[in-house]
């Protein structure tokens, strides 16, 4: 058996500890530290991992500290902040040497896309952004067969995602903008955006905004129109007032095929011509490790990469600006 992943994590809230509680199980990994600001937070990772029959990991309230202490000892990091963190707690990773699953989004802007890929590029490490989409077997499978052809080409993207978001994170660090990068649309909607941006392989050229924070002091509603570099045309939904409950819904329509899915890679829909397959669906992933792992051994695509994190900073960058200037489109440069 191959030796254990020494893992570090960066950020022990909720999902950190939610994630432990089975990754400490698995013979594959092996929780040598932590750090977080929150004393209680640190506690009750410790406490996930010793209940799962792991030895305590080493405990810092600075993760540059962990890094800088416990670099021999690690050979990859979990991070898993506020979203306005990730930029400068993954380049740090990054320039330590060490590999790094990130939690989505990647990072917040173009800017901080670039010198995340440049850290990335001078060390060689490997990067997966936790997309449970970009991992998922329903969406990596509809990727290839689209790249092969299968489908045609791409003609149209209608995409749209709801939940009951404004009143679910009422109060919660998710809206407050300086340490959240955005609202609905960047949170709950980055899922609808990433899964595009992976499905349609190709960038986005321009793109026309419009936001409504419904009095919050981040987006709640936000619709987009675009046009991408390989000349289909998009349009974005996020809705994050409403009824209770979380779903989406995403069309692609390509000269042969119509091909439906949802932004976690739960389910996906395919007509050719006038032939509907049966629905399929899967399990949305409730252990990405196991597929950090596979990526990391060479064995799987890397679909959660820093450069399609670049597309996805690039069309949220654009987003902003153009719902900014009340829907002024705005043009993105070329890679």
């Amino acid at each position: 058996m191959s030796r254990k992943l020494r893992l570090g994590v960066i950020g022990a809230g909720l999902k950190a500890a939610e994630y432990a509680a089975s990754w400490a199980r698995m013979p594959e990994i092996e929780f040598v530290a932590l750090a977080d600001t929150i004393p209680s937070s640190r506690q009750r990772l410790i406490e996930v991992c010793v209940a799962a029959g792991s030895v305590a990991p080493k405990s810092f309230d600075d993760y540059r500290e962990m890094l800088a202490s416990c670099r021999a000892e690690l050979d990859a990091v979990y991070v898993s902040t506020p979203h306005a963190f990730h930029g400068e707690q993954a380049t740090a990773v990054a320039e330590a040497g060490l590999d790094l699953f990130l939690e989505k989004p990647m990072v917040t802007t173009v800017a901080e896309a670039e010198r995340l890929i440049a850290a990335q590029k001078k060390s060689g490490v490997t990067i997966v952004t936790a997309f449970q989409g970009g991992l998922s077997p329903l969406v990596i499978d509809t990727r290839k067969r689209a790249l092969a052809g299968e489908f045609g080409d791409l003609i149209a993207i209608s995409g749209m995602i709801w939940e009951s978001w404004s009143s679910n994170y009422d109060g919660h660090w998710k809206q407050q903008p300086a340490i959240s990068g955005g609202g609905f649309m960047f949170d709950t909607g980055a899922h609808m955006m990433n899964t595009v941006c992976l499905l349609a392989n190709s960038d986005f050229v321009s793109v026309s905004a419009y936001m409504n924070n419904h009095g919050k002091d981040v987006d709640i509603a936000t619709a987009v129109s675009a046009r991408l570099k390989n000349g289909a045309l998009a349009t974005l939904t996020a809705a994050g007032e409403g009824p209770p409950g979380c779903a989406s819904y995403i069309t692609f329509f390509y000269s042969r095929a119509i091909v439906r899915i949802d932004a976690w890679g739960g389910w996906r829909e395919i007509s050719v011509g006038s032939n509907a397959e049966p629905r399929e669906e899967a399990e949305i992933l409730g252990n990405p490790m196991k597929n950090f792992l596979a990526i990391r051994e060479g064995t799987m695509e890397n679909t959660g990469s820093v450069e399609m994190g670049l597309r996805f900073a690039r069309l949220w960058d654009a987003i902003k600006e153009s719902a900014a200037a009340d829907g002024v489109p705005v043009r993105i440069a070329a890679p």
